[in-house]
Parts: structure tokens; C-alpha cells; sequence
């Protein structure tokens, strides 16, 4: 087999979300985030999924799609909720961005 061909590497964003296309990549990359927080909590108390939902006050099969990685399903809002709901603080931070945006007059 020749391997010959050559592969093309470019070198990402930061945020897959954005370097594949997704919508709202900012906003899919902090639901993601705070989505994997929430799912190591709850395997760190070692509660059932029946339990994390009483706990975040959601029925079992809405905890598997949070297990599942199915953040459609969840507002960011909600997402915060879950982790105070966790005994969390939640800390939004704003800071100047790495790229330039488009200003309108």
C-alpha cells in the first residue's frame, strides 16, 4: 500500500463545537462543560440515576440523556440550576475576546 497521500492538519479553535459548524458554538461549549461537571458529581456521590433525578429534580430518563451527552435537551439555565442544585456556586465570567467582532453603529 502506498501512502503517499498526504494529510491535511489544521490547527483548531479551542472550541470543536465551532471548528465543526455547530450553532451557537460558544453557548454548546459551555453546556458541554458544565454538563461534564455535573456528570462527575453525581458519580463521585455514587447516586442512582433514579436519586440524581430527585436530586436535580428531573425525571430518570432526562438524567440519562444528561449522562448521554443529549444537551438539546437542556437550556444553559437549566444546566446552571442542576449544579447549585448540587450544592454549587455558579461564577459567569466576561472577559475581552480573542477575535474581533463586527461592530455596528
Amino acid at each position: 500500500m502506498n501512502v503517499s497521500k498526504r494529510l491535511r492538519v489544521k490547527k483548531g479553535s479551542g472550541n470543536v463545537f465551532a471548528d465543526i459548524g455547530i450553532p451557537n458554538p460558544e453557548e454548546a461549549l459551555a453546556k458541554a462543560e458544565i454538563a461534564r461537571r455535573i456528570n462527575h458529581m453525581l458519580a463521585d456521590r455514587k447516586v442512582s440515576q433514579v436519586e440524581a433525578g430527585k436530586i436535580l429534580g428531573i425525571p430518570q430518563p432526562r438524567v440519562s440523556d444528561l449522562a448521554r451527552g443529549r444537551l438539546g435537551k437542556f437550556s444553559l439555565e437549566k444546566l446552571i440550576d442542576f449544579a447549585k442544585r448540587l450544592g454549587n456556586d455558579v461564577e459567569i465570567r466576561i472577559r475581552p475576546s480573542r477575535k474581533p467582532r463586527l461592530r455596528v453603529a
